[in-house]
This record gives structure tokens, sequence and C-alpha cells, in this order.
């Protein structure tokens, strides 16, 4: 508080000298900036057109400009979202003026960052989509791309579980690759953010506060990222932080409180039908005549109720913005503190984030300086215990008189842990100690330099950072039975990362208007060294004694990439856009050889709005065409050193032994020395369209993406490297699909408003080719599922989609019920073998679709969003495995539960492969649903403004698949921690 205090104080005082500065005949401009409600706009800009006076409206919306010239000048006011507004006022010693702005519903004015600056929406090229805060996901957000869900078409997001602070898989138009990363860029603020998990963090995203954030805008299309190379064949998320602006300060806080419940639980069946199906079989035995009927218990126990609870998680935002002698600033800090639905399941982060913007040499250098950090504190509860309580007895009670922590668990005759019975739920959780902390920093300094002999021409300078450490440790006792084979364990983990950037480009931007030509060149170099560290310890027993000692104390990758880059757009007469892009990159993971790849792009866009036939029309307000070529590049997600010829050093645990002496050996590890960049061409054709003064505005896309030398993982003939299986490049895969957006105001008065969007994309990915040699049965596995040990499920093939299933035709006898082990002889040749298995459906949803609505009247607010998939499919894994009697009557010698797939196929034992258990899991899914209250001032003589909303995540889904949740990235539902649903209840306050 003594910060905010000193700089209250020292706008104080530098308002005071001003005001004596003032001469005579100088005066003042003061007013309110609102909008269409009437409600105030914090934070809207206010500045005197033809000079650089301006301000920015405090949390009331008022502003006022001081020491100005008398006479008439000209103000102009515009926030984001907002259509700017002039208005001519003469200047006295205390004139007024006030505004009240309009939204702009199809915002084609509106800057919008792009690769190495910026443009206006209207001159955009690429396939690029912009979302501002105003429109982001509402209630508990732990990591920011959870802001935008459901709201850019051709972008899925899928959190990867409920636990708190874990991230999400992000997908661009389906992803091009198969081995490398199918994962987007992000930059926040200039600086490339490093996706690589950070060990004892949820995620790496779990380190950034969202409330910081104020504009994501995704790039979709070659033209769109080809300026960035190698790391932009998934597409580019572009992350604007909030910034500070000049005025008086703003201060902010916002708190949000929740509590998250299990929305659905895994259908097991009940101890009651346990017991009723135990005693329906009483000659079932095992151990040469034991009945089974002698392992019930007297309990009633629902074991998923037991290892889940109710979670508060509370998330605290406090900044202040605004100026001081002149200099924007913004300081802000968060908290989070989060509890998980899984018992002792905790995360909590504390973030804090400074920007700071002065301008220097009467406004011709602008610098940008930017700091984030956050630390990060989490408590794992041992996810074993979701599948552990759909598998155990529920007719045991939790708790029971023994030596292994007075948890329950199936003893062998001797009293010893049976090793193949399921651990109690319950005992996982409380006797597993998994605590992880988490640091990271990220900022960098930008410098924007206007040469004085020639303003259109700027050097723009980049240097940035990005750190992180992470660091934990586990502990289980020596007497839980999770880890009765080494009587307990003791790890320890630590491992860091250090990202440096530094960029420098030349833009020229200049306007002939003699023959109505506008400029736009761009010229630069990169250098990026990242490089990652994972120190080795020594781990132990439970009883002390070293359990495996490391051989190296610690190892570093280091991967670099030098880049040179340019872009040329020309505009002729505001119609015709003409652009082109090349981006050089030479990676240390690629030998010299091949180090070097170049990715070109162009476009052409037409402004068909703009014509004289279209110009004064009052129907269409905007219509432009856009088609654009390019090629990106990949080498993210391989080895760093796979084109090396390398050896491994095995453990400890494993030494040779000549004559009294133990050595460590060496294995080689496969390696390809011709190893070289994937490259994904991309065809894009792209209407934008707006009708009716810009109320229903909206986009639609056509795209084609072509992916050539894939780094994918091939079978190799044994003895011709090191392994029997090599990551080189081989092969080639298609992407096609088409995108929509549409946004419509449907109501606007001064009351009330009304406004909804829909997305919509269809995207199909085909691999074409695996092999050097063209061969269309080639197949490469690409997911084993739980309970059957090699038991490969899905593959990359040709001609297929990514991932698809391999399976076999199940038969049904007339009641549509599956027969177990009856499967189709696909080849007509007599014998069921796997020659018999095809290709049946995929995880990829053939279609996505976004719907958002929001509703306003007077102070209240209503808003919505859904997401729906259609032709996405999953494997039933919970089913395969545990719906069976050999499950529930387990050889092991235990009683085991069951899905309440079992009640319906009956199987005796486990039939993997079956098609019965691909399942349809399209759905539709309403993800938010909000109210807000605008109370507006909370005093008539203060500044303070008052907003409450309460809010539903997670609220409900509508889908044929009869698990936990019909969502999931890879395909397979086995251990899935589910998705909570959140009740929120938040205030925000400004002044």
């Amino acid at each position: 508080m003594r910060v905010f205090y000193l700089l209250k104080q020292g706008l104080l005082v530098l308002l005071v000298f001003s005001a004596l500065m003032v001469k005579a005949q100088t005066g003042s401009v003061s007013g309110r900036v609102l909008d269409e409600t009437g409600l105030p706009l914090p934070g809207a800009s206010v500045i005197v057109k033809g000079t650089t006076r301006s301000t920015s409206t405090d949390g009331n919306g008022s502003f006022k400009l001081a020491g100005l010239s008398n006479g008439s000048v000209t103000l102009s006011a515009s926030f984001i979202g907002y259509q700017t507004l002039d208005k001519t006022v003469s200047v006295s010693a205390n004139a007024t003026v006030n505004f009240q702005l309009v939204p702009d519903a199809q915002k084609l004015n509106e800057v919008v960052v792009i690769g190495y600056g910026t443009a206006e929406k209207k001159n955009l090229t690429g396939s690029i989509s912009t979302v501002n805060s105003k429109d982001f996901q509402k209630g508990t957000i732990t990591t920011p791309e959870q802001l935008i869900q459901g709201k850019v078409a051709g972008v899925n997001i899928i959190s990867n579980s409920g636990q708190p602070g874990v991230g999400s898989t992000i997908r661009i138009r389906g992803g091009a690759s198969l081995n490398a990363s199918n994962d987007p860029l992000i930059v926040i603020d200039g600086v490339p953010f490093s996706g690589n998990s950070i060990g004892n963090a949820p995620s790496p995203l779990s380190l950034v506060n969202p409330n910081d954030i104020e504009t994501f805008t995704v790039l979709k299309d070659a033209n769109a990222t080809a300026i960035y190379g190698s790391r932009a064949s998934n597409g580019v998320i572009l992350i604007t932080t909030k910034k500070g602006a000049s005025g008086a300060p703003v201060f902010n806080f916002s708190t949000n409180n929740s509590i998250a419940t299990v929305a659905k639980k895994v259908d097991i069946l009940s101890s009651g039908q346990i017991r009723d199906f135990v005693n329906a079989n009483p000659n079932a035995s095992y151990d040469d005549g034991k009945k089974f009927s002698a392992l019930l218990g007297n309990s009633n126990t629902d074991w998923q109720d037991e290892i889940y609870q109710n979670a508060f998680s509370t998330d605290n935002s406090l900044s202040i913005a605004g100026s001081f002698k002149g200099v924007p600033y913004r300081v802000s800090a968060g908290y989070l503190d989060q509890q998980g639905l899984l018992i002792t399941d905790h995360f909590s982060r504390g973030t804090g984030a400074i920007s700071i913007s002065p301008k220097l040499f009467q406004d011709h250098l602008k610098i940008d300086l930017n700091l984030k950090g956050a630390l990060t504190q989490s408590h794992f509860a041992n996810s074993g215990a979701v599948g552990a309580a759909i598998q155990f007895d529920p007719t045991q009670a939790v708790n029971a008189n023994n030596n292994f922590g007075n948890y329950y668990e199936w003893l062998r005759s001797d009293g010893s842990v049976n090793p193949n019975a399921p651990r109690n739920p319950v005992g996982l959780i409380r006797l597993n100690d998994n605590n992880g902390n988490a640091e990271r920093s990220f900022g960098n300094a930008r410098f924007d330099y206007s040469f004085h002999f020639l303003p259109e021409l700027h050097a723009n300078l980049n240097l940035g950072y990005d750190l992180s450490k992470g660091y934990g440790e586990v502990r289980i006792p020596v007497f839980a039975a999770q880890s009765i084979s080494t009587l307990g364990s003791y790890t320890h983990s630590l491992n860091t990362e250090t990202n440096k950037l530094s960029e420098f480009y030349l833009n020229y931007a200049h306007t002939v208007e003699s023959i109505k030509s506008r400029f736009d060149v761009t010229a630069g170099y990169g250098y990026y060294d990242n490089s990652k560290t994972g120190f080795n310890f020594t781990s132990y027993k439970g009883t002390g004694e070293a359990l495996v000692t490391p051989v190296f104390p610690f190892s570093t990758d280091r991967d670099k990439l030098l880049s040179y880059y340019g872009r040329f757009i020309y505009t002729l007469a505001d119609k015709y856009i003409l652009s082109g892009t090349l981006r050089a990159d030479a990676s240390s993971k690629f030998a010299e050889k091949n180090r070097w790849g170049y990715f070109p792009s162009a476009a052409f866009t037409w402004r068909i709005s703009n014509e004289n036939f279209l110009k004064n029309s009052t129907s269409v307000s905007d219509l432009k065409l856009r088609l654009s070529y390019g090629q990106t590049g990949n080498k993210d997600g391989i080895g760093y050193y796979d084109y090396l010829s390398k050896y491994y050093a095995n453990s400890n645990t494993g030494q040779y032994q000549i004559g009294n002496t133990f050595y460590n050996y060496y294995t080689p590890a496969a390696y390809d020395p011709d190893l070289k960049w994937e490259t994904t061409t991309t065809y894009n054709a792209g209407l934008d369209y707006g009708f009716m003064k810009g109320r229903l505005y909206g986009s639609i896309d056509v795209y084609y993406k072509k992916t050539s030398d894939l780094l994918s993982k091939i079978n190799i003939p044994v003895g011709t490297n090191f392994n029997n299986e090599l990551t080189t490049n081989v092969g080639n895969m298609d992407v096609k699909g088409v995108e929509g957006s549409l946004n419509f105001s449907a109501i606007k008065t001064e009351n009330t408003s009304w406004d909804f969007g829909v997305n919509v994309a269809y995207n199909k990915r085909k691999v074409t080719n695996l092999t050097l040699n063209p061969d269309p049965a080639s197949k490469v596995g690409a997911g084993d599922i739980t309970g059957g040990t090699g038991v490969t499920l899905k593959y990359n093939a040709v001609n297929q989609i990514p991932g698809s299933f391999f399976v076999y035709k199940q038969v049904y006898n007339a009641d549509g019920k599956p027969l177990e082990g009856v499967y189709e002889d696909l080849n007509k040749d007599g014998v069921i073998n796997t020659s018999d298995q095809y290709f049946y459906k995929s995880p990829d949803p053939n279609i996505t679709l976004g719907f958002n609505t929001s509703f306003s009247y007077k102070k209240w607010s209503f808003t919505t969003s859904l997401r729906a998939n259609f032709g996405n499919y999953i494997y039933d894994n919970v089913s395969s495995n545990f719906g069976v009697r050999a499950n529930i009557l387990s050889p092991a010698g235990v009683i085991n539960n069951a899905s309440t797939d079992f009640l319906a196929t009956n199987f005796q034992n486990n039939q993997f492969l079956s098609d019965y258990y691909i399942k349809n899991a399209s759905f539709l899914k309403m993800d938010n649903a909000g109210i807000s209250y605008n109370a507006g001032k909370l005093s008539k003589t203060g500044t303070a403004s008052l907003r409450i909303s309460a809010n539903c995540q997670n609220v409900f889904t509508v889908t044929k698949y009869n698990g936990i949740d019909p969502e999931l990235s890879g395909g397979i539902d086995y251990n899935l921690y589910p998705r909570p649903r959140t009740y929120t209840l938040g205030f925000n306050v400004g002044f």
C-alpha cells in the first residue's frame, strides 16, 4: 500500500506543479465517457486530435484535460470494442463534454496484433481471429486457454482433466503432424512461450494469471503464421496483456469464490449387486476350492464418494493502472487458492506483473517493459485412486485393524499384501504425500524507434527471457501397501529451463497518395536459445536405504534457433492488398546439411465493399475476399540430438560385473543423420462479410494443408539401426476443412442489448503415406489400452485418420446382445485372426460448434456459451477392463467391482479389441451460464463502482456416451479425473 500512497502523492505534486505553470489564456475540458447503456467506461482513451495530448478515464468514466489553449479543439474518445466518437468543443476555464459510445459490432478499424507488427482488422490478409477480454469465458478460470474455449472457429480446446491448474490440449485446425508437436506456438507480449512441461507444476500455462490478459489473437492460415516459420505449422496464439494508459490511477479489485462438485461419477455396481452376483455363483472358487462368498464384507462403501469432495477455491486480483509523469504503467498481483475434487488435492498460485510504457525523444522512441512472475505450490493427490475406486470391492470398509495404515487391503493367507489386487483408494491418497513447487518469470523489453529524419521508418528491438524452475518430493511411508515391495519410498526432483531471445527488425510504412498506394515492409533477425536441465537424485526406500543411485548428477538439453524474416504488404486504393513473407530458420536439432528451412507465403485480398458498386451500399458494410498460400515448418516434439550417434548409460541397478568390479554399460540409441524439417503447405480461401451496418458479420474459410517429410516413428528391420523403431522423415498427411463464424447484434437500444455468435468447423485429417516406398498396408502404433499387456488399439495408417481404432467387428445375437469372442470373418478365409481387424472410427470430431450469447437490460446482464462435437468416438476402456466376470471374481483371490456395462454384455473374459467398446461420443455442452449486476457508483461523491456476478461452469452435457465425460483428446476413457461443475460468486470493485 505504501507504493500506492507514494504514486498518488507523486501525481498530486505533479498536478499542483502543472497548475502553477498554466498561463491565463489556457483552460480545461472535463467530462465522462459512457457506454450505450449509460454506464461508465473506465480506461477509455480521450485524445486531442492533431496533438500528443491524451488521457484515460478513471473508474467512474471521468476525464479531464487541463492546460489547453483557448479556442476550438476536437476530442476523440475510443474504447476497445466501441466506435470512436469525435466531438468539437470550445475550450474555456471549465468546459465540459460527455461521450456516449456505441459498440462497434464488426470492429473493422480495430488494431489487431499480427506477427511482428499490427494491422487494422479491415486490412488483414490472413485467417485471423481475435477475442477481447469482454468476450472471455467467465467463472473460475485457472489457465489462460480456458478463456477462449468455444470462441474461435477451428480452435478445439480440451481440458486434460479436472485436476486444479491442469492444462488443455489445444488444436488449431486439427494439427498437422504425427510424432512432432501438434501444439500451437503461444507468444505472450512478444515472448515465445515454452510449452515444455515444468516439473511439479500442473501445466506450463498454470503459471500465467488469466486476469492479466487483454486479448487473444489466433493466426490460423500460413499467410498469417509463416512469419513465425518453423514453429507455426500448428497455428499461433498471440496473447496481449493489459497495459497502463494516460490519466489518473485506476484501481481494480476482483474476487471470485467458488464451490466445485462432481458432475458425474462412473456407473458401477452397488454393494448389493455385488453380493447378489457372488451369491448367485456359490460354486465360484479360487486357490483350489476357496469360495468367493467367504470374501464378501459387511459394508456398503461408495468408494467414489470416499475419494471425492466438494472443493472450494478463491481467486483474487488487484491492479493499479495509470500514468506517472506521463509514463503509463500497470501493476497487478493475484492469488489463487484452489482445492481439487480428489481429497488432499490442492493448488495455490501467487502472481505479479509490471508493465511500463515510456516514450522518449518527442515520442519517437517507445519503450514497452513487461515483467511477470508466478509461484505455485501443489499437493498432488494420487490420481491412481480414481481407477481403484471403480474397481475396489464396495462390500469392504475403508478402515481395518492392520499394519498398513489401518486401511483395508486384500491380503494373502500369510498376512502379506496381495500383489495382484487393487489398493485401497483412500489409502492410495492419504499415504502418498506428493508436494511440488514451481517458479516462473518471463518478460521482455521492446524498443520501437521512429527515425527523426524518416518517421515512417521504425527500428524495433525485442529482448526477452523465460525462466522456470520446478522442484518437489514424494514420500510414501514404510507401511503403505502401495509401495510394500520397497517398504515405502522417498524421491526428490528438480528441473530448470532457460529461454532467451533477441529480435531486431526494421519496418517501413508509407502511403503515396498520388498513386493511391501504401507500402509496408518488414525485415528482421531473431536468435533463440533454449535449454533445460534435469537433476538426478538418489531415491530411497522408506527405511532410508538407497533404492536407485543416478549415474550422472544432471543432464542438460539445449536447442538453438537462428532466423531471418521479411514481409511485404502493398495496398492499392484501399481495395487490393498483396502480401508476401519469407522466413529462414536454422535449428540445432538437425545436421548442418539440413539445418536451414525456408518458409514462404503469399496472399491477395480484395475489399469488394470498397468498390464503387458497393461503396455506398446501405446493406453491405463489409465484403472481403482473401486468398493465401504458404509453408511452415516443424521441429518440436522430437529429440534434441536425434541426428547424432549417441549412447546412454544404464542405471546403477543394472551394472555388469567383470571380476570383482561392477561397471555401467552404455547402450547405443537409434539415430538418423539425414533428419530434416517437416513442412506443411497450406492453401486458404476466405470471405469476410458484414451487413446491416456491421450488426451482422462473420467469415467463411476453406483450407487445405499438406504435410510432407513427416517426422514419424516407423518400424525398421532388426539390425539396420540400434532399435526396431526410428524417428525419421517419412510420409505425408492431408488436412482439409471449412470453418465459419456469424455474429449478430439482434437488439441495440438505450436500455437493452442482445448479441449472439456462432462458429462451426469441419475438419478431416488423413495419412497418405507412411513409408519410404509407398505401402498402402503400412501402419504404426499410436496408442495402447489399459488392462491388456501390449494391446495396441490406435494406429497411424495410410488412408486413415491419425490415431484410428483398429478392432474386430462384433457379432450380436437376435436380441442385440454382443456374443463373447464372436467376430466377423471380414476376409472370408474361415479363420478369425488379426487379418480380420479393421479400422473403425477415430477420436477426431468431424464437426465442432460453438455458440455464445449475451443479453443486457439496464444494469443486468446474462451470458451463456455452449459447445458441440459431432462424429468423435471414444474407446470405453473402463468397461472393457472392469466389466467382465473374471474381474469381479478374480483368480487372484479378490472380489472386484465392475462397470454397469457388465449387465449388458455378461462377458466372462476381456474382449479388449471388440468394436463394441467404440462408442459415439458426440455431445452438446453448456460450458458457462452467468448473470451479473452492475451496481455502479457506491456513493454519490465517490468514484468506486461495484459489479456482482454469479456463474456456473460445466452446466450440463447431452450425449449418448455413458462414461463420465465424452470429451477426451486421446479417445481412450480410463482413470479420468472428472471435470467439476463449478458455482462461482464474484465481486469486482473499481475506483
